[in-house]
C-alpha cells in the first residue's frame, strides 16, 4: 500500500505501524465477496445480513460508551464502526458519529447518536449491536443519563495516562443508578506515559470496579477492538421483555424535519411497533398512525417489512406535526392492545444557567426566534424558555441551560442553523429570596428582584476536582476565594488527590473551569452537580446610566464583592458610551444607595474663542450660562445604551 494513496490520518497511521487497513476495517468489496468461499467468509467481520427482518433478542447488545472529555470515546467509536464494517473506507471521517459542525470543530461530542453493529463472535454467532454515543462534558451529562436509560451495558473508557478524572466518576454513579454492566477500557496504551496497572487500581479503588480483565486498548492504532467487541457480546445482558406482550417503546431523542414533521427515535421494550399501526404516546394522549418504520446505520434506513421489535433500536415517523405531541422520555403503546403502564421514561433537566436570548438585528421577527427555540427544544429538550422583554435589547426570551458550555453552544447552533444573530444577557441563576412581608420567591432575572428583597438563598452545588497532589495548595487558595467549603479531600493513587467541595453555583458560571486548567497546568478536571439551597448575605447591584437603572446590567452579588463588582462594570462602561452634551453619570447602587459612581465629561463648545481679553467677569458669566446649559440638557436628555455597548459590557464582564 502506497503512503501517497492513503485518504485519511487513520491510513497514514496503518502505513507506519504496519497494519493492514482493510483488516482493520473489516471491509470486503462487493466483487471480491463473490469469489469467497464460506469458510473463508466466517473467516472475515463481513456480514451480509438482512437489515430488514427482526433480531432474535438473545443476539442483541445494547450499549452506550461514557467516558471523561479527551479521553477517546469518539476515536474508539470509529474503530467499532470499521472493525465491524459498518462505514466502507472511501465514507470514512474521523469523529464518525459527530454531524454538527461544531463538535467537529470543537472536538467534543454535544448530541448522542445511535447506530447498529454486526458483529461475528469468536464463537461464531452473529451479534446486533447497537450503540448510542454519549458526550463526555458535565453540561451534557443529561444527554448521557438519556442515553443510559435505553441500554443494558456501557463500555467505561479511561485514559491509561489520564487516569480516573472527576467526569469518570459522575458517569459511573449515572451507570450504577440504571443497573447497567460496567466493561472497563484502558485507552491509550501506546502513549510512554500509559501507565495501566496504577490506573487499574484507582478504577478499584475510587470506583469500586474489578478492573483486572480490563481491556488495554489504543483507540489510535485499532490496539484491542476485537477484544473489546468480545467483552461487549459476553458480558453485556441481551434485553429483556417479551415480542407477544403490549408495545412499549421509550422515545430516547427525536428531531424535527420541515418535510416528514418529528422524527422519533425508539427502544422497543416490549412487544412491535408496525407500520400502519395506530400508536398513542401515553404522556400526552394523542394518537398517530406510523408511517415509517426504520433503523440507524447510523444513517436512517427504512425498513420495507415495516417492524421492530422487542430490544431494537431504531425511529418512526408518524406525520407529527406538533413539537409538543411526542416528548422525550414518553412511552409508545399500542391503541389496539395498549399497555397498561408507562416506562420509568427520564427526570426532567434542571437548568442551571439563564441568560436572555435577543435578537441582534431589529428586521428578525420575535415570533422567528420563537419557532427556532421550539424546533432546538424538541432535539435538545433540556432546554427550556420563556418571553420578556428588556428597555435595552426589546422583546426577546429568557432560556435555562445547563452550563456555560451548553449555553454556547445552543446560541452557536441558533445561528448556524436557523440563521439568527443573537445578543445575551448576563448569565444568571435561580435566587430564592423573602420580600418584607415574609412571602417567598424564586427568579432567574435580577432585573425583577425588588429592591426591599430580604434574606437570600442561592444554589449550591457538590463539586469534586481531581489533580496532581502538588497543586493541592492552589486550588485550595482558588476554591476558597470563590467562597467554597472543603467536604472531603483523599488519594486516589499515589501522586493524585480529589478534593469535594460544596460551593455556590454562580462562583463556577465565570471562569472557574479556566482558573482550574491554569492552576494545575491542565492536569486539573472538575464536575459538579446540584446539593440544596443555602442562606447567604447576597445583595442586589443595580447599574444606573445617567439615573436610570440599566434593567440587563442588573446582578446578585455577595456584600463583600458588591463595591469591587460595581466599580468594574463601571468602567466597561466608561469605554464604551460616548460622550455626550451633558455630563453623564454612572453609579453601582445597593437599595438606591450608591457604592461606587464615576462620570463622563461632556462635549464642550469653546466659548472663550471670541473674547480677545477684555475683564474676566466677561469670560465668567459666559462659563456660566453654558454650565446653566448643560445642566438642563442632563436634567433632560436620555443616554440611551446601544446594542453593542451592552453586548461588550457583557462580554468583558462575563
Amino acid at each position: 500500500m502506497s503512503l501517497f494513496r492513503c485518504k485519511s490520518l487513520s491510513q497514514k497511521l496503518c502505513f507506519y505501524h504496519w497494519i493492514d487497513w482493510r483488516k482493520l476495517c473489516s471491509y470486503v468489496p462487493p466483487d471480491i465477496q463473490k469469489g469467497l468461499s464460506a469458510s473463508q467468509r466466517a473467516s472475515t467481520n463481513f456480514l451480509s445480513v438482512d437489515n430488514n427482518k427482526p433480531v432474535d433478542k438473545e443476539y442483541i447488545r445494547n450499549f452506550s460508551i461514557i467516558a471523561h472529555v479527551d479521553h477517546g470515546k469518539s476515536t474508539l467509536a470509529d474503530r467499532l464502526l470499521q472493525f465491524t464494517g459498518t462505514i466502507a473506507p472511501e465514507k470514512f471521517r474521523d469523529q464518525y458519529l459527530d454531524n454538527m459542525d461544531i463538535e467537529r470543530e470543537r472536538g467534543i461530542t454535544i448530541k448522542m447518536r445511535a447506530t447498529r453493529l454486526w458483529y461475528r463472535s469468536k464463537d461464531g454467532s452473529c451479534y446486533l449491536l447497537n450503540l448510542i454515543d454519549t458526550p463526555g462534558h458535565v453540561d451534557f451529562s443529561y444527554e448521557v443519563s438519556r442515553s443510559l436509560a435505553a441500554v443494558e451495558g456501557c463500555l467505561l473508557v479511561v485514559d491509561a495516562s489520564q487516569g480516573v478524572q472527576a467526569q469518570t466518576i459522575a458517569n459511573v454513579d449515572l451507570a450504577l443508578e440504571n443497573n447497567l454492566e460496567i466493561v472497563p477500557v484502558l485507552n491509550k496504551v501506546d502513549l510512554a506515559t500509559a501507565e495501566p496497572d496504577k490506573v487499574c487500581q484507582e478504577i478499584s479503588q475510587v470506583i469500586g470496579i474489578d478492573a483486572s480483565r480490563a481491556v488495554r486498548a489504543s483507540a489510535k492504532f485499532g490496539i484491542g477492538v476485537e477484544e473489546i467487541l468480545e467483552e461487549i457480546v459476553h458480558l453485556i445482558p441481551p434485553p429483556q421483555g417479551q415480542v407477544d406482550a403490549p408495545l412499549q417503546a421509550l422515545i430516547f431523542d427525536s428531531y424535527f424535519d420541515p418535510y416528514r414533521g418529528v422524527v422519533v427515535f425508539i427502544r422497543v421494550r416490549n412487544g412491535e411497533i408496525r407500520t400502519g399501526m395506530k400508536v398513542k404516546f401515553m404522556a400526552t394522549g394523542v394518537e398517530h398512525v406510523v408511517e415509517q418504520v426504520g433503523i440507524l446505520t447510523p444513517d436512517e434506513v427504512v425498513r420495507t417489512s415495516g417492524v421492530l421489535s422487542c430490544g431494537e433500536v431504531g425511529f418512526i415517523k408518524a406525520g407529527i406535526k406538533s413539537l409538543h405531541d411526542a416528548p422525550v422520555g414518553d412511552t409508545i403503546t399500542g391503541c389496539d392492545n395498549p399497555t397498561q403502564s408507562p416506562l420509568k421514561g427520564y427526570k426532567p433537566a434542571k437548568s442551571m444557567v439563564f441568560c436572555g436570548l435577543y435578537p441582534a438585528d431589529s428586521s428578525v421577527l420575535f415570533e422567528n426566534l420563537r419557532s427556532a427555540l421550539e424546533k432546538l427544544s424538541l432535539n435538545d429538550s433540556s432546554i427550556s424558555f420563556q418571553p420578556e422583554s428588556s428597555s435595552v435589547l426589546g422583546k426577546g426570551f429568557r432560556v435555562g441551560f445547563l452550563g456555560m458550555l451548553h449555553m454556547e453552544v445552543v446560541k452557536e447552533r441558533l445561528k448556524r442553523e436557523y440563521e439568527l444573530e443573537l445578543l445575551t444577557s448576563a448569565p444568571s441563576v435561580v435566587y430564592k429570596f423573602r420580600n418584607l412581608k415574609g412571602e417567598y420567591f424564586m427568579e432567574s432575572n435580577p432585573s425583577k428582584i425588588p429592591n426591599d428583597a430580604r434574606h437570600f438563598e442561592e444554589p449550591y452545588v457538590k463539586l469534586d476536582i481531581v489533580c496532581p497532589d502538588q497543586y493541592n495548595g492552589t486550588i485550595l487558595d482558588l476554591c476558597q476565594n470563590h467562597r467554597a467549603s472543603l467536604e472531603d479531600m483523599r488519594y486516589v493513587s499515589k501522586g493524585r488527590i480529589l478534593l469535594k467541595f460544596l460551593i455556590p453555583l454562580a462562583e463556577v458560571l465565570t471562569n472557574f473551569y479556566d482558573q482550574v486548567k491554569s492552576r494545575t497546568r491542565g492536569f486539573g478536571s472538575m464536575d459538579y452537580e446540584f446539593h440544596s439551597y443555602r442562606s447567604s448575605d447576597l445583595v442586589k447591584l443595580d447599574i444606573a446610566v445617567a439615573g436610570d437603572v440599566v434593567e440587563g446590567l442588573s446582578c446578585v452579588v455577595h456584600r463583600d464583592q458588591a463595591y469591587s463588582k460595581g466599580k468594574e462594570i463601571i468602567e466597561k462602561l466608561k469605554k464604551y458610551i460616548p460622550r455626550h452634551q451633558f455630563k453623564v453619570v454612572l453609579q453601582a447602587m445597593i437599595s438606591a444607595k450608591v457604592i461606587a459612581s464615576d462620570f463622563i465629561q461632556p462635549l464642550r463648545k469653546d466659548v472663550l474663542a471670541k473674547c480677545y481679553g477684555g475683564d474676566v467677569s466677561r469670560k465668567k458669566k459666559l462659563l456660566e450660562r453654558q454650565k446653566e446649559g448643560k445642566e438642563k440638557l442632563r436634567q433632560l436628555g436620555k443616554v440611551r445604551l446601544s446594542p453593542e455597548a451592552f453586548a461588550a459590557v457583557v462580554a468583558q464582564k462575563f
